[in-house]
């Protein structure tokens, strides 16, 4: 299943990386936390990989829009305008008018990008319509498809396991009992990329954007999603989680950007934290992994766990507890790849669903012993320094 990629991130993205300048949010990132690295995985959702030096395309939808970037007689800055126009178009490049990029945003049915000297086959080509989100690197020869998964998020601890994520080995691998993290401990893991790409969006768009339950059929219509797809119920199920109240002890927040998240986690946490996430060294299919030595345990007790969600663009529901213990775990898999894994651990889980996935999967009752669980690449753990 895949979704229906928002035109203006798609234009935002490419003007960006042709004039290679920070976006607002990196701005927003340094501007509060100038002594903490942003992680990789921040960076790739903040810069989808979407734009080439030699060439780029997208296309969305039916068509009516057309955009040229490249060494055309078009330069200068760069102008993003958001209104009710029919489309937009853009033409960039290192010209003589001076007259910059131009991006209009409006209600047109389609967009059509072509960034570079023209050449086809050459870079990137990002399709959005009626069939999904597709991104296809031409000089890496990949195609990727913006996948949704079905069920609740194995992460929130209110809900019972669904049939699919007892099925699912990647949601099973992923948690496991504290007392095993010890050097030597093999387990089956999978630390392939989730399909879920969708990027972050600057919160000035996002919230303009409606996020509620009750904005449901603005939302479908919005993304163009048929509302009988699954797609729809996707979007339900999310909107849902961010809704549902927090266990016992559990501060939630769902961020519909990263300047949202930025300011959740140092209201709870202060502004002198690091932000980390599980780096792979290559990807590979499941395969049993070691724990070696230089398990590390890191600051405090306390920690805002940020996991993202299924959406049209990046959501990331976090939540912060008083009784989460977080560590970086070096594995070895069989093939000699390593990872630097980021694992958190609950050492109260007496008001999680007694039917979570951890309880199945571990074979043990809430409320008896510290659970713990890998997080994936894509998620990410704040901590006091």
């Amino acid at each position: 299943m895949e979704f229906h990629l928002l035109p203006i991130l798609a234009l935002i993205s490419i003007v960006v990386a042709a004039s290679h300048a920070a976006l607002p949010t990196e701005v927003y990132w340094n501007s509060v936390l100038p002594n903490t690295p942003m992680p990789k995985s921040i960076r790739d959702i903040l810069r989808p990989d979407v734009t080439d030096d030699k060439s780029t395309s997208v296309n969305v939808g039916k068509g009516g829009v057309n955009v040229n970037a490249g060494k055309g007689k078009q330069g200068g800055g760069t102008n993003v305008v958001v209104g009710k126009g029919s489309g937009v178009n853009v033409h960039a490049g290192k010209g003589k008018s001076g007259g910059g990029t131009t991006v209009v945003v409006g209600k047109g049915s389609g967009v059509n990008v072509h960034a570079g000297k023209g050449k086809s086959g050459g870079g990137t080509n990002v399709g959005v319509g009626k069939g999904g989100v597709s991104v296809n690197t031409g000089h890496k020869g990949q195609h990727v498809y913006v996948g949704v998964g079905k069920g609740y998020s194995p992460f929130s601890y209110i809900y019972a396991a669904s049939e699919d994520q007892l099925h699912d080995d990647r949601s099973v691998a992923i948690f496991f009992l504290e007392k095993n993290m010890q050097p030597g401990t093999k387990m089956e893991l999978n630390f392939k990329s989730d399909q879920n790409v969708a990027a972050f969006l600057p919160r000035q768009i996002s919230n303009s954007i409606p996020f509620s339950s009750d904005k449901i059929p603005q939302i479908l219509n919005h993304f163009s999603v048929n509302p009988d797809s699954e797609e729809a119920e996707t979007i339900k199920e999310t909107i849902k989680e961010c809704e549902q109240a927090g266990i016992k002890g559990e501060d939630k927040y769902c961020a519909t950007s990263l300047e949202s998240m930025i300011d959740f986690s140092t209201s709870k946490l202060g502004k002198s934290v690091q932000v980390i996430s599980t780096e792979v060294e290559k990807e590979t299919q499941k395969q049993e992994y070691t724990i070696t030595s230089g398990v590390k345990k890191l600051a405090g007790d306390k920690a805002v766990v940020c996991h993202k969600q299924n959406y049209p663009y990046a959501v990331f529901y976090c939540h912060k507890t008083e009784t989460t213990r977080a560590y970086m775990i070096p594995l070895v898999g069989a093939d000699g790849s390593k990872v630097k894994a980021v694992a958190v651990c609950h050492t109260d889980t007496s008001a999680w669903n007694p039917k979570h996935l951890a309880f199945q999967v571990l074979k043990v009752k809430p409320g008896t012993v510290p659970v713990c669980h890998f997080l994936p690449k894509d998620h990410v753990v704040w901590v006091p320094k």
